[in-house]
């Protein structure tokens, strides 16, 4: 129980990098050492989670905590609860499976094979640091050093907008994070001020001014807001998909876009109650009009990847509405959805990224008929899709039905409206299907369908959608603890199930 489970996972994606960047120029080892060290680590991280004990009343297992720069009273503190533990999971499953599906996506001309898969493995260390810190500044760093992989792998190996898609990534990134900043310092100057002071346990219940708590608040949750990304800081997001590679979108959209609803899970909620309840109203509303907007804007788009980019805010939305719903289900939903989220959007990407491969077009117009050309590859986009309509017996649908449910039990209304947008999910998830996939046999020279290596990439996201649709609840089980205590730290109780009391006593008689 000794051992530093998170400390290593923090090491062997580096290391890992380290050895890829140093491999000869002519060496052919660049790919299947950086799959190696990809899959050792997402091994030890298996291993890691054989250790965690579900129910476990500790706020957070695995602990390892040591004094860094103790005269600011911060330490180099790691640990994990049930969401951080999903998270990292998630984040570790994807990246052997974006190392092969990017396999052919870079040539091995003047190292840029060695850089690319380098940062790959680079940004897999930044994953697990962001989701395991439970020091708020240690938090910080890894949130504006996994800018810097990202930042790279869009402007160096993107598209012919890259370096736009990057530096507006980039720039959107370091405003959210410098207003992010002020508010760490601020924690800090009404913190405890000992030699742990940042740790997020001496930080939960701070006796904070209600003028202190709010500003503080707002500027975690504007870092967050522009990070997981809601309306109206998203437009970074659709630009960034668009350019980077589909490997590069995957781990982006897939699991760092989660760092924004993992950080309003774990510090705004947690360190602010107050704050918390008194923007929830505007919170809600952000969150629903997200989810239509991005809805609405996946509709009317003719670019793929910009129709995926698009989904996913509208899907943000959903998660943010199940997290601030404040009920167990609602709450557990969401964790649960971010981590389908995470599969769903590499389905819709890989693939995505396959069809534009042989077609040399991002344009649904371009398309039609595809299903007649490339049936393998087609039906992997549909039953992606399908998961991201949350179709019953896939996994999207259980965590979408429990949102719901959430609020219903705490704002009917919104649980109605929340409905209206599982609708338009299965609008442009069948749009999009429809202009690629159905229509007359294209007049094409032969395409080859679906390859090994990328039946290799599809086959475990699918098994996925299966397993966390048809078996949620061990998932469940690791994240409804953490999720029951943040609803404690925020103060919020179950709602009462509504009664008809003229019937009750009426039974009663």
């Amino acid at each position: 129980m000794n051992f530093p489970w998170l400390t290593t996972l923090l090491v062997l994606p580096l290391l890992g990098a380290l050895v890829v960047a140093l491999l000869p120029r002519a060496s052919t080892a660049v790919r299947p050492v950086a799959l190696g060290f990809s899959l050792l680590t997402l091994a030890v991280g298996v291993a890691m989670a054989t250790q965690f004990r579900t129910g476990s009343d500790e706020p957070f297992q695995l602990t390892e905590t040591y004094s860094w720069i103790p005269q600011f009273g911060v330490s180099y503190a790691l640990g994990i609860d049930g969401i951080s533990l999903t998270m990292i999971l998630l984040g570790l499953v994807l990246v052997p499976i974006c190392i092969v599906a990017a396999w052919d996506d870079v040539p091995a001309v003047d190292r840029r094979q060695h850089t690319y898969f380098a940062l790959m493995l680079a940004l897999a260390s930044m994953m697990v640091g962001v989701f395991a810190a439970i020091d708020v500044f240690l938090f910080y760093v890894f949130f504006e050093a996994m800018l810097i992989p990202v930042f790279f792998l869009i402007g160096v190996f993107g598209g012919a907008r890259r370096w736009q898609a990057a530096t507006t990534f980039l720039l959107y990134s370091l405003v959210g994070g410098l207003v992010m900043l002020v508010a760490v310092i601020g924690v800090y100057l009404a913190g405890p001020r000992g030699p742990e002071g940042f740790l997020v346990t001496n930080l939960t219940g701070l006796d904070l001014s209600v003028a202190a708590g709010r500003w503080l608040f707002v500027g975690f949750f504007i870092a967050f807001a522009i990070k997981a990304p809601m309306w109206p800081v998203h437009t970074w997001l659709p630009l960034a998909a668009e350019q980077a590679r589909p490997a590069t979108s995957v781990l982006l959209v897939g699991v760092l876009d989660k760092v924004g609803t993992y950080g309003m899970i774990r510090f705004v909620v947690t360190m602010f109650p107050e704050a918390t309840q008194w923007a929830t109203p505007v919170i809600l509303a952000l969150a629903l009009v997200s989810m239509f907007v991005g809805a609405f804007l996946a509709i009317g788009s003719n670019d793929i990847l910009r129709l995926i980019a698009y989904t996913s805010v509208s899907h943000f939305g959903f998660i943010v509405l199940g997290i601030f719903a404040f009920t167990t289900v609602g709450g557990a939903g969401a964790t649960l959805y971010m981590v389908n989220h995470g599969f769903t959007t590499a389905g819709l990407f890989l693939v995505a990224g396959m069809l534009i491969v042989r077609r040399g077009s991002r344009d649904l117009r371009d398309f039609g008929g595809w299903q007649r050309v490339t049936p393998l590859i087609a039906g992997s986009l549909l039953v992606a899709g399908l998961s991201g309509l949350a179709l019953p017996g896939l996994n999207s649908f259980v965590s979408e039905f429990m949102v719901i449910i959430g609020l219903f039990q705490r704002h009917p209304w919104l649980g109605f409206l929340a409905a209206l947008g599982v609708i338009l999910a299965a609008v442009y998830i069948l749009v999009m299907y429809q202009k690629v996939a159905t229509g007359p046999r294209p007049q094409l020279a032969d395409v080859p369908d679906m390859t090994g290596r990328e039946k290799f990439v599809v086959a475990p996201i699918i098994a996925a959608f299966l397993i966390l649709g048809f078996f949620p609840q061990p998932v469940l089980d690791v994240l409804e603890p953490a999720v029951e205590q943040t609803l404690q730290h925020a103060g919020a109780s179950e709602p009462e199930p509504a009664v008809d009391t003229a019937n009750a006593e009426g039974s009663g008689r």
